[in-house]
């Protein structure tokens, strides 16, 4: 019951049009890493509020750049 709870809460933080920057979801009080869009269509964007997102990121990047350079 409890886990039903938490994500109908967490899924009306993701929906809250005041926790979207545009196309960036900014919300410092949801904990999640990666929330679906306003349209689930879409798929999914990170939480900018987290730090883990911006670490997550920069990852993806380094990874990417080093394939191009030693492939």
């Amino acid at each position: 019951m409890k886990s039903k709870l938490d994500r109908a809460i967490l899924d009306s933080m993701s929906t809250n049009p005041n926790n979207w920057k545009g196309i960036f979801y900014y919300n410092p009080n949801d904990p999640r890493l990666l929330v679906r869009k306003l349209n689930p269509s879409m798929g999914w964007t990170f939480n900018y509020a987290s730090p883990y997102s911006y670490i997550t990121l920069g990852c993806i990047i380094l990874i990417t750049i080093a394939s191009f350079i030693f492939l």
